[in-house]
This record gives structure tokens, sequence and C-alpha cells, in this order.
């Protein structure tokens, strides 16, 4: 069958073949209905797939893209960490690129993979562009893409993660088992998946104890310092006043315990603080953190080895990492309260 052509795109999106051309090479020149009409044809007639495979076959930059949302999040430092090593031993070069959450960046950062310039991806967050279904790729040995801590359900995407409900779970579980049954729990945003799935981890916990959750115990945040901040006014609201709290991540326990401590409450005799993360400062914060232990490092070393197994025509499969529950003095048996 004839290798799909820039013609069968621009025919296929109603547009030019200047148009098609605009929108893989300079997408921010044309409007988002014209990208992700010229994006969907591209993905169904596997242009673009193809041609990166016939680069791919002549030369190859020895270079991978590590696309970060945030360069100043430190919980991604330990994941770049685990990469460069890998890579350094493999002769790779590492090519950071930080999105700032921007849609249009992550557009021309994946125009870098397309164009040859990476021989492969390592997305450390959920995409926000469809990266043109390279989840089908990675089983055709052409520039793969490994998403790293957040995977996509329901493609076959190749990833590494943590099991977060499971973790969250055991979170929860801990909290329980030192009496507590009135626990809150601070949320990440609302469109991210590990939100939902710590929340389900902090649901089931619940549910096995035989307690029902109640929504107005969880608490929207942003994973952000400042959100856990503004979560410590709506706790102050719940009546009664829960024992405990299961934040969704460290940054926004920090903010938490920041605004708990202001108030005059004490952290853990007045209420219990779990975090989920284990960033570096989660140990030297006051009160040292209890919180969900990822293994970051090892995270960005099995991705980085699996973009290698991938260039080795192997068939790698996705990672999940375990974690483990860290205890520091954040959290206590729970206080005693009269009816």
């Amino acid at each position: 069958m004839a290798r799909p052509t820039i013609e069968d795109v621009a025919r296929i999106a109603g547009v030019s073949i200047a148009t098609v051309s605009r929108c893989l090479h300079k997408p921010d020149v044309v409007t988002k209905a014209t990208r992700d009409r010229v994006l969907s044809a591209v993905r169904d007639t596997g242009y673009a797939l193809n041609t990166a495979a016939q680069s791919l076959r002549i030369r190859r930059s020895n270079t991978v893209l590590v696309v970060v949302p945030d360069i100043g999040n430190t919980f991604f430092s330990e994941i770049l960490r685990g990469i460069q090593q890998v890579a350094s031993d493999a002769g790779i070069t590492i090519l950071i690129a930080d999105t700032g959450g921007q849609r249009l960046r992550e557009e021309g950062f994946m125009r870098n993979l397309l164009n040859g310039r990476a021989d492969g991806a390592l997305l450390l967050a959920e995409p926000q562009v469809p990266w043109l279904d390279l989840p089908v790729a990675n089983s055709r040995g052409v520039r793969p893409v490994v998403v790293i801590s957040e995977a996509m359900p329901g493609t076959r995407t190749l990833s590494v993660e943590i099991d977060n409900i499971g973790a969250a779970e055991l979170a929860v579980n801990h909290l329980l088992e030192l009496g507590h049954r009135s626990i809150a729990h601070l949320t990440g945003p609302g469109t991210n998946i590990l939100t939902a799935m710590r929340r389900e981890g902090y649901r089931q916990a619940l549910r096995k104890a035989g307690i029902e959750p109640d929504p107005a115990m969880e608490i929207g945040g942003d994973f952000g310092v400042a959100s856990g901040v503004a979560a410590f006014a709506r706790f102050r609201q719940l009546d009664p006043l829960p024992t405990a709290i299961f934040c969704a991540n460290d940054e926004s326990a920090m903010g938490f315990i920041s605004a708990a401590n202001a108030a005059g409450l004490k952290v853990p005799q007045d209420v219990s603080v779990m975090g989920f993360d284990d960033i570096h400062f989660a140990q030297v914060f006051l009160p040292p953190l209890s919180t969900v232990h990822q293994p970051r490092s090892d995270m960005g070393a099995e991705a980085m080895r699996l973009l290698l197994s991938v260039w080795a025509e192997e068939e790698p499969q996705p990672v999940v990492l375990p974690a483990t529950v860290v205890l520091r003095e954040s959290t206590a048996r729970a206080p005693f309260r009269p009816a």
C-alpha cells in the first residue's frame, strides 16, 4: 500500500498543502479549529508516523526530548536525575522542554519529535495535545513516547507510574489505624488523572472501614502551596472539625500546615496531616511530613530504559513501581473529643 502523502492529509482535512505544512511546522499561525482538523487527518492517514519512521531509519539524533510541565516544581527533579543517569550511560543527550502548562508550547516541542530532532520523548505529565496518537507508534518502533507518573487510561501508551489508588488507600489506612474516623481530603486539580485516582483510594479506604465518604469532606485544590493555605479556611468551616486530612500532594499539605500554624491549630495534636510524593522538603518541614513515597529517580530511569527497549525492537510493557508510606511527625493518634 502506498505511503500516505501530505496531499492525502490536505484532502481529508479540506485545506491546502501549505496549511498542512504550517500546522506541522508553525501551528501557532493557524487557528485551533484548523490545527485540530489537520492533526486529525494526520492521525487518520498515518502520514506523520510514516514520515518519522523513514527519518528514523535514515539517521538518529541520539537525543531524547523530556517534556516537563513546570521545571520549578521540586517533584520533577528526582525524575530528571533518574532519566539523566540512564541516558548518560547510553550516550544519549537529554533535551529538557518546559511547557509552563501551555498547550501551544507542548505542540511546538512535539514538532521536534516529528522533525527528527529527537528520537523519542518522555512526558512528565499527562499530555495536553494528542502527540499524533504516538501510543500506536510505540508498537511500531517509531519515535516512542513514554508518559511518567500520569498514565493515559484507555491507550497503549508506554508509561511508568505507581498504583496511585492503592497508595492513597495505604495513606488513609494509616490515619484510620491511628483512630481517626473523621478524615478530610484535599484534592488536586479537577481534570488531573492523579486527582481522580487518589480520591478513589481515599474513598475506598473509608468504605472498607465502614465509613461512607462525605463529599463535603473533599476540598478542591490544585497541588500548589497556595491551594493548601486556601483549603484550611474551608476545613475550619466543617462541623464537626475533622481530626485528620489526607492531601493529594506534599506541597498542598505544607500550605495547609502553614495556615493551621498561623491560626493556632497544632499539627498533629489537633489535626493529623498526610501528604503524597515525599518531595525533598517533606523530611525537613516542621513538623516533618508523613507522606507517600514515590520512587521518582527509579521512575525516570525505568522510563529511559523503556525507550532504549523500543529502539532495540523489544516489546516493553508499562511499568508500575511500588509506593510506600513514610511515617513522620505530622500524624498522631486521633485526639479525644467528647461526643
